[in-house]
């Protein structure tokens, strides 16, 4: 039964709904994002340019056929705190939302209407029981559900624990990243355009160690998408 717009206007007041962007309260059609930021944060439409500035970050490492995200990510900036949100305040539907706003944007893209399987950049089952969830699987649901793409969690694996990454250079990053992942069942795998998830794009590293374990299954076809691509 639906509850009644009173009964969830108090509720509101009691515990208000925040805007995981800016902070501002939302109103009752808003979800996640306020109306000024869902139209303010800094979009990257790189789905829609060819030799986009995400693409070059993979141009002589790894062959990646499109690249997708949501918005550029600036320190500081909203953006930023959104996805903190996400990844470190246990605010999954962030993820989830945001996975749905780039699926629709892709939905209307021909270069992506042959990707076959979606896969989130895994975490290591230690860090997974740690933290509850996998930011990047959040994201993987949402562009699963507004494409209708099949998600898959099981065929690809983190099998080793890392460092953060965080301050470390791209040299350091791609050390770190190495030969850490696996594929699981390959013959789920073979011949298929699969797009391959995270949440910030930084120097692409661990995208690139996870293309480069992907792309032994033969027939394999990658392009990648995010929440945010780093700059600055």
């Amino acid at each position: 039964m639906k509850t009644p717009v009173i009964i969830t206007d108090f509720i509101s007041l009691l515990y208000p709904r925040l805007c995981m962007a800016c902070g501002n309260s939302l109103f009752r059609h808003e979800q996640v994002l306020c109306t000024q930021c869902l139209f303010e944060l800094p979009k990257t439409n790189f789905h829609r340019l060819p030799g986009n500035p995400l693409d070059k970050v993979f141009w002589g490492r790894v062959p990646v056929d499109r690249t997708a995200t949501l918005y550029y990510f600036i320190k500081g900036g909203k953006v930023q705190h959104l996805v903190h949100q996400l990844k470190y305040k246990g605010q999954k539907e962030v993820g989830i939302y945001m996975g749905k706003l780039l699926g629709n944007d892709l939905k209307a893209n021909p270069g992506f209407h042959s990707i076959s399987k979606i896969i989130p950049v895994p975490l290591h089952p230690n860090k997974l029981r740690k933290r509850g969830y996998n930011q990047s699987e959040q994201f993987a649901i949402g562009l699963a559900e507004s494409t209708g793409i099949e998600l898959d969690v099981k065929s690809f694996v983190r099998t080793i624990a890392t460092e953060t990454q965080t301050r470390k250079s791209r040299f350091a990053r791609f050390e770190n990243v190495k030969e850490i992942f696996k594929v699981t069942t390959p013959s789920e795998l073979e011949n298929k355009h699969i797009l391959l998830v995270d949440d910030v794009i930084t120097t692409g590293s661990t995208l690139e160690s996870c293309a480069n374990i992907l792309l032994q299954v033969p027939g394999v076809r990658i392009s990648v998408a995010a929440i945010a691509y780093a700059v600055g």
